[in-house]
């Protein structure tokens, strides 16, 4: 994956096995951009102050993939229509941390 270090997360999206390298290309042809499908995971439920989690929230199905390098700058901006955020926006700046795993936050550090 070198060259592959930027990670973003489009949140409620299903693409599934079957459709990866149809995700992959329409990036490509559509957006000029070149992707790396990495996973898709359910959020977890939302927190009260008390840190209960509050019922009927969490289960959105969120879809990670990596973005070449040499593309990023064209795509920072144009990603925004589409609702994708880095993942460094989500967790780390946007306070959703609680809304994914620790575990899967380790698999994934931040990188700025």
């Amino acid at each position: 994956m070198n060259n592959y270090n930027q990670l973003c997360v489009l949140p409620g999206t299903i693409v599934g096995p079957e459709e990866i390298k149809d995700f992959e290309t329409f990036f490509l042809d559509d957006l000029g951009v070149r992707v790396k499908y990495e996973c898709e995971i359910k959020t977890l439920p939302d927190t009260n102050s008390d840190g209960d989690q509050i019922e009927d929230t969490g289960g959105r199905n969120d879809l990670f993939f990596y973005i070449h390098d040499d593309d990023i700058q064209d795509f920072a901006v144009r990603r925004l229509k589409m609702g994708i955020r880095w993942w460094e926006d989500v967790i780390k700046y946007n306070d959703n941390a609680h809304m994914y795993s620790q575990e899967f936050i380790l698999k994934y550090p931040t990188t700025w």
